[in-house]
């Protein structure tokens, strides 16, 4: 598995050195999705929007679907190392770099911490969920306490919520979380949440 560097998007900073957001799409879309988040994030932030390596529904998947909230962790693990090749190939190491995963997008940006959270300053993750599984970096990010905006809607008819609420106590254990929850919202990304997701990036990743 693995991901193609010549059809991920890049926008917002060309400062060399600027700090680094991933953007991390759901199933069935694709690397032009989230990129169009750009308006509404921090500017000094250089944007890297890859695409999943597998097919999946209208576009790509970082995982074949499973039972709802609970995928297969070989596969979430071999697409979080896919991410990991990528990233290290295409941003230096001494650079800030942090995850906004949406949906399944969360679930591999949650999984990248857990693997390598030496390599991350911060994550958003909306709408999303964790592996239900014990990983290797799990000791280590408990002990880096590495800041992580949860978002999500009280409504979502497609993350079910025992997913939601194991991800929330892991990262309760695991980072320094900060957890929001939109009224209303079912699976998608609120206005207010793009208003406390530039907050939290521009505390976790400032200029």
């Amino acid at each position: 598995m693995t991901i193609d560097p010549a059809v991920a998007r890049h926008a917002g900073s060309t400062t060399a050195g600027s700090p680094v957001l991933v953007l991390l799409h759901g199933y069935g879309s694709h690397e032009g999705d989230l990129i169009g988040l750009a308006p509404h994030l921090p500017a000094h932030l250089r944007l890297l929007a890859p695409r999943a390596p597998l097919t999946g529904g209208p576009g790509f998947a970082w995982s074949p679907l499973a039972a709802p909230g609970r995928p297969e962790p070989a596969h979430v693990r071999a697409a979080a190392d896919a991410l990991l090749t990528w990233l290290d190939a295409t941003v230096e190491a001494a650079t800030p770099v942090a995850l906004l995963g949406f949906s399944q997008g969360g679930l591999l940006a949650t999984q990248l911490l857990r693997t390598r959270p030496d390599r991350f300053a911060a994550a958003v993750v909306l709408s999303g969920f964790s592996l239900d599984a014990t990983e290797p970096g799990d000791t280590d990010l408990a002990a880096r306490r590495i800041p992580v905006l949860l978002g999500h809607g009280d409504t979502d008819p497609v993350i079910p919520a025992d997913a939601t609420t194991r991800t929330q106590a892991f990262l309760a254990r695991h980072a320094a979380l900060e957890h929001h929850v939109y009224p209303g919202l079912g699976h998608g990304i609120a206005p207010a949440g793009l208003a406390d997701v530039h907050a939290f990036l521009t505390r976790a990743l400032p200029s």
